[in-house]
């Protein structure tokens, strides 16, 4: 049997509190709290002698009692798709650096395209009383929330708007991003283009089908079924529907996708296809450039999206009491090569 007097002592102790600095410095608890809280009174010996048995014992201030006294947590809620999609971390950077600005923490975290799962994380979030969310939203009905906000949550919905409820919004031209990449293979001699698209319930990917589907009226076009692929973005299912797309008697010969992540799958296959076709992305990806050709892309500005959503909701935070609102924020193509490739002379 193990001698248990001699077991090691845990490295994790007990947090040092204010009773433990003032007697270390010598001082009273009112002295210690004014030094903590940055409150006058104390002389700078005094204050001195507090910072030293502060940094000594690793003091750190419980924010605890401090928010029950102020009624807030200077901490904001941002709720995303997927951390670890590119798109996103431009986006989760520019709110961090608002919320840093305003003197407030930013705590995150993913919905996996998941209702349930968004719905799960924005109120374990509101029951850690932040001041304040945004959310980039997997669901389509928003009441929820609707207790929250009127206990004070201010809420800003980013890239997507909130479902059956009133609320802030900021989103990309989604619509008239599409609208003009689709117009931009037509305007290339294209008139056989598919469009490869996410699932068709989530708002950006219908608006860009939207769009696409304008631009191709607009030119007189009609539209093959077998034109339009949406659903997941796994790349098996891209895969399939652009083979799909290049395997009929009279094959597509240009794509429009709808998100970086079709993006990707859909080079990969075009870069195995004996025929050139070309390509307009929407969301720009990492070396779009660098690549032979380069990839034309429909860019939005996710840092501007971000900090957007970020400064309207510290408006509200700051008392800003006028009707909800949404900023639709412009998309910019950029021609690289992939999206001016001609068709075949023979199509």
């Amino acid at each position: 049997m193990a001698d248990i007097a001699h077991r090691p002592e845990s490295r994790y102790g007990n947090r040092p509190t204010m009773k433990d600095v003032a007697a270390r410095a010598g001082v009273g608890l009112k002295t210690v709290s004014r030094v903590v809280n940055g409150e006058p009174g104390v002389t700078a010996d005094t204050e001195r002698r507090v910072q030293e048995a502060i940094d000594a014992l690793g003091f750190r201030r419980n924010d605890s009692a401090r928010v029950l006294r102020k009624g807030r947590t200077s901490s904001i809620g941002l709720v995303l798709e997927d951390l670890a999609d590119p798109f996103y971390g431009p986006l989760n950077r520019a709110v961090e650096e608002v919320a840093r600005a305003h003197g407030a923490l930013l705590i995150n975290g993913s919905s996996a395209e998941d209702p349930a799962r968004e719905q799960e994380l924005v109120l374990a979030l509101c029951a850690r009383r932040v001041d304040g969310l945004i959310v980039i939203p997997a669901g389509h009905d928003h009441r929820y929330l609707e207790p929250e906000i009127k206990a004070g949550v201010a809420t800003v919905f980013v890239d997507r708007p909130a479902g059956r409820i009133d609320a802030d919004a900021v989103l990309s031209d989604s619509f008239g991003g599409a609208r003009s990449g689709a117009a931009h293979l037509i305007a290339h001699g294209h008139r056989r283009i598919g469009f490869i698209g996410d699932q068709p319930g989530i708002h950006t990917a219908s608006e860009r089908l939207r769009g696409y589907r304008t631009a191709m009226a607009d030119a007189g076009l009609a539209i093959d079924d077998d034109w339009v692929s949406l659903g997941t973005t796994a790349p098996r299912r891209v895969h399939e529907a652009v083979v799909a797309m290049l395997g009929q008697p009279r094959p597509v010969t240009a794509i429009l996708t709808g998100n970086n992540r079709v993006t990707v799958t859909v080079l990969r296959v075009l870069a195995a296809h004996e025929r050139p076709v070309a390509l307009v992305s929407f969301d720009d990806i990492e070396l779009a450039d660098l690549l032979d050709p380069g990839v034309t892309v429909i860019a939005q500005d996710a840092a501007t999206l971000g900090r957007t959503a970020a400064e309207r909701l510290f408006h509200r935070l700051d008392g800003g009491l006028e009707a909800p609102a949404h900023v639709v924020l412009p998309t910019r193509l950029i021609a690289r090569g992939s999206g001016e490739i001609p068709p075949p002379a023979d199509g």
